[in-house]
C-alpha cells in the first residue's frame, strides 16, 4: 500500500497542496482529476520524489520514504511517466527497452512491448529518442518502456497528451494490463474515457482534497464540480 499522511507543499507563501491524506491499494487504477492549478501534477511528483513536501509523510508498504531520492524510489518499484516525454539523444529505443528489462533484448520481446502501443519493432528499435520522433511516437515508446519495467506502482501525468483519439483504446488497454499485474496505477487526467476505467477517483480543488472514493460514486458528481477559487471570487 502507498499512503500519504498530512501532505502539504508550499512555494513561498503559496500553498499548492494542503494537508492531503490518501491511501492507494494494490490492484487499483486511481485517477486524479481537478481544475488546472489544483495540485494534481505536484502530488504525483511528490510521490516520485521529484520534489519534496513541505510537511507530512509518504509510506510505501509501511516504510517511510521521505528521505529517498528518485533513484531509490524507482528501485523500490515506483515508475513515473511525464506529461511531456523525455528525449534521449544518442540512445535508441532498443537501448532503453534493454535498460527497462535489465538485459539484452530479443527482437520478439521488443516487438511484444512495442506492438502493445501500436508501433512496429522493425521500424522503431533502432531509432534514437530525439527530435526526429513526434510527440505521439515518444509517448507511445515511453509507455512501452513503462510496461517493460514492470513496476509495482506506475504513475502517469496526463498520459493522453500527444495521443490521438484513435489510440485511446490502446492506452486504456495498457492501464488494464497494469491492473492485471496487481500493481497500483495512478493517472493524472481530465479524460472521461480514463475516468471510466478507474476503480477510484481523487478530486483536488484549490490545493485541497475535495473527494476520494469509488469511481461509481465520484463520477456522477463531477458534472456539478466547481472550483473553490471561483466560488470565493463570485461571493
Amino acid at each position: 500500500m502507498l499512503e500519504l499522511k498530512n501532505i502539504t507543499y508550499k512555494v513561498g507563501h503559496k500553498t499548492i497542496l494542503d494537508d492531503i491524506n490518501l491511501k492507494f491499494e494494490y490492484g487499483d487504477i486511481v485517477a486524479i482529476t481537478g481544475h488546472n492549478g489544483s495540485g494534481k501534477s505536484t502530488l504525483v511528483k511528490l510521490i516520485m520524489g521529484i520534489i519534496n513536501q513541505t510537511s507530512g509523510d509518504i509510506y510505501l508498504n509501511g516504510q517511510c520514504i521521505n528521505k529517498l531520492n528518485i533513484t531509490n524510489r524507482a528501485k523500490m518499484g515506483i515508475g513515473f511517466t511525464f506529461q511531456q516525454p523525455v528525449k534521449f539523444k544518442g540512445l535508441t529505443v532498443a537501448n532503453l527497452l534493454e535498460t527497462a528489462v535489465g538485459g539484452e533484448l530479443a527482437i520478439k520481446c521488443g516487438c511484444d512491448y512495442l506492438s502493445k502501443v501500436g508501433l512496429c519493432a522493425k521500424d522503431y528499435l533502432a531509432r534514437e529518442l530525439d527530435s526526429n520522433l513526434s510527440g505521439g511516437e515518444l509517448k507511445r515508446i515511453e509507455l512501452a518502456i513503462n510496461l517493460a519495467e514492470n513496476k509495482k506502482i506506475n504513475i502517469f501525468d496526463e498520459p493522453e497528451a500527444g495521443i490521438d483519439i484513435w489510440s485511446f483504446g490502446g492506452l486504456t488497454d495498457i492501464f488494464k494490463e497494469l491492473k492485471s499485474r496487481n500493481g497500483i496505477t495512478i493517472i493524472v487526467t481530465h479524460q472521461q474515457k480514463i475516468l471510466d476505467i478507474a476503480d477510484k477517483i481523487v478530486v483536488l480543488n484549490s490545493s485541497k482534497l475535495e473527494k476520494f472514493g469509488p469511481a461509481k460514486e465520484i463520477l456522477p458528481t463531477l458534472h456539478s464540480f466547481t472550483c473553490k477559487k471561483l466560488e470565493v471570487e463570485n461571493d
